[in-house]
């Protein structure tokens, strides 16, 4: 299983992540555009360690929301929402390009990301601006019980989906993660092993109602937030590799 991290989310003096050992264990860097993380030399030097460890790259826009680093619902119009998602593509796919590198997907961050799964003309609306800058790129959304209806949207659009798994999330008897204010939402170190052990072997979650969820995924979200992130990462790595 592709092991994707959220990286290049430093900006300006504020650092965030352990992005280059991180770098160094995964598949697929999806790299902030600059509306919630990321400037210019940031993505510049995320594109070149992506580079270096021969990661695949996409683009990870939000909400324009630097302040609340993405996570805070906005209510943008059609328009406002594709134009602001092609900008932020646009500007990964140009540093990129000076680079040798091509873009090969999209993940939406935070709020945007979670919005789009709850509501479906937001998601019609992320597959447009998709389409409509490049059909070749990919759209990474939550692997869930809905997969088949997000799957119908996106070839509606002409567009290929990744579907992902989280590594540390609980997730709900309906497929969805667990709201993070409540208690569990986030796994320890070790519930976190043991539900990529089960997901790798099985294809199956435990989720927090006890039930046994079938969950078909083509990546898996690891974090490169600090130290003891990323040697999860070095672990996570291991059990895939089995």
């Amino acid at each position: 299983m592709l092991l994707n991290c959220d990286l290049g989310e430093s900006f300006g003096s504020w650092t965030m992540g352990e992005d280059e050992l991180a770098m160094a264990h995964i598949d697929l860097a999806n790299i902030a555009c600059g509306f919630h993380g990321g400037d210019p030399l940031v993505m510049q030097r995320t594109l070149a360690l992506a580079k270096q460890y021969g990661v695949r790259i996409g683009a990870h826009p939000s909400y324009p929301d630097r302040q609340g680093f993405g996570r805070r619902s906005m209510a943008l119009s059609p328009t406002e929402l594709i134009a602001d998602l092609h900008y932020q593509i646009a500007a990964l796919t140009g540093m990129a390009k000076v680079q040798g590198l091509q873009v090969e997907y999209v993940k939406p961050h935070g709020a945007l990301y979670n919005d789009m799964m709850a509501n479906e003309s937001l998601f019609v609306s992320v597959l447009q601006a998709v389409a409509q800058y490049d059909p070749s790129l990919k759209l990474m959304i939550l692997a869930g019980n809905n997969t088949e209806n997000y799957s119908e949207l996106a070839a509606k659009q002409d567009v290929s989906l990744l579907l992902e798994a989280f590594a540390d999330r609980r997730y709900t008897d309906v497929g969805t993660l667990t709201p993070r204010n409540q208690a569990g939402s986030v796994l320890t170190k070790t519930e976190m092993l043991e539900q990529v052990q089960q997901l790798v072997s099985e294809g199956t979650v435990q989720t927090h109602g006890g039930q046994t969820l079938p969950l078909k995924a083509d990546t898996l979200c690891v974090h490169g937030d600090n130290l003891e992130a990323v040697n999860a990462i070095i672990e996570i790595r291991a059990l895939c590799a089995r």
